[in-house]
């Protein structure tokens, strides 16, 4: 990973984000205020127009911009967690102008360290940890020398898992968690555009 790769991830996420939009939308208005489309698919595009005009080299510095760009267009709770996300991995990248996939597993686990500490949540709570967790587990676990579309396409299929079983959790945190027990049985939006990150970051590695 370098700029250029992460311009092109982003660029591929930020399409899927946009494609996928209303249906978003459609999950979040279920338990939640319905903005979560609007909401990641501003982030993302935000992020994506930064860093095609950005010349920043140092991965670190550019995920931690990334993180204020994304918390300033995705005015949301997913939007704020996200931010949170790539501030953490922006200390895991502060001064490398490339990674690999072990050091950007390695990195991605450190802004879901943050995640998990700022948002007081973990795994099995119905939010978007449930998709990002298990994909960054595979990640961690690819074998070294593995081309990204290997690794990212096994990530996305984690992730995709990840999320379907969200439908069998109660929520616990933010508005869907007035509903309780009537949350159970319903896709968490959240997890959803956990998957689709994986799934623009795999359909991305299919073209290198």
């Amino acid at each position: 990973m370098n700029l250029t790769t992460l311009r092109g991830a982003f660029a591929a996420v930020s399409g899927l984000m946009d494609k996928n939009r209303d249906y978003l939308i459609e999950l979040d208005q279920q338990n939640g205020d319905g903005d979560l489309g609007i909401s990641m698919a501003a982030g993302f595009k935000a992020v994506s127009e930064y860093l095609n005009g950005a010349e920043e080299k140092d991965l670190g510095k550019l995920f931690m911009k990334c993180g204020g760009v994304f918390n300033e267009a995705a005015s949301s709770s997913l939007g704020t967690i996200l931010s949170m996300g790539f501030m953490g991995m922006a200390r895991a990248l502060r001064g490398k102008t490339e990674a690999d996939i072990s050091e950007l597993a390695l990195a991605m686990e450190g802004g879901l360290n943050n995640i998990m500490e700022k948002a007081k949540s973990k795994p099995g709570e119905k939010t978007i940890l449930d998709a990002l967790c298990p994909a960054v587990e595979v990640l961690k676990n690819s074998a070294p020398g593995d081309h990204c579309r290997d690794a990212f396409k096994a990530a996305a299929q984690a992730a995709a898992e990840g999320a379907q079983k969200t439908k069998a959790m109660k929520s616990v945190h933010g508005r869907a968690a007035y509903y309780g027990d009537k949350s159970i049985g319903i896709l968490d939006g959240g997890s959803v555009a956990g998957m689709l990150i994986f799934e623009g970051m795999s359909a991305y590695c299919e073209t290198l």
